[in-house]
């Protein structure tokens, strides 16, 4: 597949994610007595990347997100020329989603993306349990680092086919289940630059951070599964091999 189609998969991927994940957030979390809660919102995300995963794993391997692309790419699953397109797409397809979500939540009287939060991530003041910088930063790496890590093992060819794209969603909506109170989850810079812009104010300023822990804990999950199978043939570095 042509770089031009994988990138556009990435772009529609990174939109779906966001729109479906960030929207549970923004428009039904608290919606009054019948709100979906936490436990809605982490299901959400998982659902949008299961979904994801089967609509274009064939065509892009559907990383829809930074964090996976460097994290494969330190695995030896992804070449490095390749990381910069997918990236780029994946930043403007969580903005086109957060502008769609923007605009859909702004027809409520009243709706204030500033001081709602937009489901923005953040650390200390801005964490949804007042959790630390430093506790949020271990928090973003492990969480990042797993999945990554679990993202290569079920897409490896030992692992039984067909069924990657369940555990991958899983993996990201126990990832949202641990991690919502202490950051509100990003282990994905584009979801969380995505509303980051249109929140306008401190989740900004704190956006930063949401890029380098991902990062940081995606390269080290895809350094650990690499190890740990440094003593077999590598997979091709190609499209699809991953989710």
């Amino acid at each position: 597949m042509n770089m031009n189609k994988r990138c556009a998969a990435e772009f529609f991927g990174t939109f779906w994610l966001v729109l479906g994940g960030c929207g549970s957030a923004v428009l039904a979390a608290g919606f009054p007595e019948l709100g979906i809660g936490f436990a809605g919102v982490a299901l959400a995300f998982g659902l949008t990347l299961l979904t994801m995963c089967y609509a274009i794993g064939h065509i892009s391997g559907c990383h829809i997100n930074p964090a996976v692309t460097f994290g494969l790419a330190a695995g030896g699953r992804f070449p490095l020329r390749d990381v910069l397109p997918y990236v780029v797409a994946q930043v403007v397809g969580g903005l086109v989603a957060g502008l769609v979500l923007y605009t859909i939540a702004s027809g409520k009287p009243g709706f204030d993306a500033a001081a709602s939060g937009f489901a923005s991530n953040g650390y200390g003041a801005h964490s949804p349990g007042g959790y630390s910088m430093g506790a949020a930063a271990l928090c973003e790496i492990v969480m990042t680092g797993f999945f990554i890590f679990i993202i290569m093992g079920a897409t490896h060819k030992s692992a039984p086919a067909g069924f990657a794209g369940v555990a991958i969603g899983l993996a990201l909506t126990l990832i949202h289940l641990i991690s919502i109170p202490v950051t509100n989850t990003s282990v994905n810079p584009a979801r969380s630059t995505g509303v980051a812009v249109f929140q306008g104010e401190w989740a900004v300023h704190q956006l930063w951070f949401f890029w380098v822990m991902p990062i940081i804990g995606g390269i080290i999950g895809g350094l650990i599964y690499r190890y740990l199978w440094s003593d077999r043939p590598q997979q091709p570095a190609i499209k699809g091999d991953a989710a």
